[in-house]
């Protein structure tokens, strides 16, 4: 899970949303040379839950929010290896900034526009929905709760030409009443932020995923790929 790809000075807060350039530049090379298997989102799901099976060292990337900076600094990594990724827009603030982080007195980056979102969507770069305005959606009445999964599913349908089938819960936030509103919406997948990695066992609904921070060096890159969240996944396998 990403946010935010570029230059930043060393953020006292929030560092999960941020990764310098420069080491997300390493980790995709680590990625490369190690001979990990970087899938889309699809693939890792019919691995998971179809007829498919995951390669070993399998991993699935995703950017939650739309920043320009993905399309700045992220895309052209990942068109160099040739890398699939899935992100999550906020349909509602297309071409604006990020008002729910001025909001909440941080600064607010811009997030790519229709004709940025256009020009990158292909067989490689998919894109799924983040809702209207990225609300707490646990904080909403149910009509608001709805037209925020719904409306935004229908908004990027017609901007893309074709079926959003991935939902992303803004900052992770859910509850079963979301969880079945975004079912009743019809997408095939939902990804939290709860931390670990996804197995056969999980709700489809409520994909857990491992957050790349602002200091995470190669080794701690490792460590979250393979080490951390290592005993919750073990308890699943033997459910």
């Amino acid at each position: 899970m990403y946010h935010q790809v570029g230059e930043f000075e060393r953020p006292e807060s929030h560092r999960a949303t941020f990764c310098h350039i420069r080491r997300f530049k390493a980790q995709m090379a680590y990625l490369c040379r190690l001979d990990y298997r970087v899938l889309s989102l699809q693939s890792a799901l019919d691995g998971l839950f179809g007829n498919g099976k995951l390669p070993r060292h399998s991993v699935v990337l995703t950017f939650d929010d739309g920043y320009e900076n993905f399309n700045q600094n992220a895309f052209p990594v990942l068109e160099r290896y040739g890398f699939p990724a899935t992100v999550f827009l906020v349909s509602g603030l297309l071409g604006r900034n990020a008002k729910w982080l001025a909001e909440d007195g941080r600064q607010a980056p811009d997030l790519m526009d229709k004709m940025a979102i256009k020009k990158l969507r292909s067989d490689n770069i998919v894109f799924g929905s983040h809702t209207l305005t990225h609300p707490l959606l646990t904080r909403l009445d149910r009509s608001r709760q709805a037209r925020e999964i719904t409306d935004s599913k229908s908004a990027l349908e017609d901007l893309l030409g074709e079926e959003v089938k991935f939902f992303c819960y803004p900052a992770g936030d859910y509850d079963e009443k979301v969880v079945k509103l975004v079912r009743e919406a019809g997408y095939q997948a939902a990804l939290t932020c709860d931390r670990g990695a996804a197995t056969p066992h999980e709700n489809p609904l409520t994909l857990p995923r491992k957050a790349i921070s602002f200091g995470d060096s190669l080794f701690g890159y490792f460590w979250k790929l393979h080490m951390k969240h290592r005993k919750k996944m073990q308890k699943r396998r033997d459910l």
